[in-house]
């Protein structure tokens, strides 16, 4: 199983970022989805999450300016990340649980870090 992050960069204050996740490999179900980021000096924190019936949760830092999706039939979730400000800088890192077989339980996986880099 993998989980292919893309769509960091650079940014200036202000502006957007649409961050993608896609899993692959031998999958027979996907429970939650989401992003985590780990600043320089910083624990790696919670960013937003979506369940399989499209239940949300974000970061107090980034309500009402994020906003996560998912299409479960093309095993993505994608981060639609507005107005976005320094202290946003991170690597964000795609995770998720997910069955590999059935009669197995969910597993957690990670993605590779995709950089966010928003300028002031």
């Amino acid at each position: 199983v993998q989980l292919q992050a893309s769509g960091g960069g650079l940014v200036q204050t202000g502006g957007s970022l649409r961050l993608s996740c896609v899993a692959s490999g031998r999958i027979v179900g996907i429970n939650d989805m989401g992003w985590y980021r780990q600043a320089p000096g910083n624990q790696r924190e919670l960013v937003a999450s979506i369940s399989s019936g499209g239940i949300t949760r974000y970061a107090d830092s980034v309500l009402g300016r994020f906003f996560i999706s998912r299409d479960n039939a093309k095993k993505t979730n994608l981060l639609q990340m507005n107005s976005l400000k320094p202290e946003d800088t991170a690597v964000y890192y795609c995770n998720a649980d997910i069955r590999t077989n059935w009669g197995r339980d969910f597993r957690n996986f990670w993605g590779q870090g995709t950089l966010v880099t928003v300028s002031s």
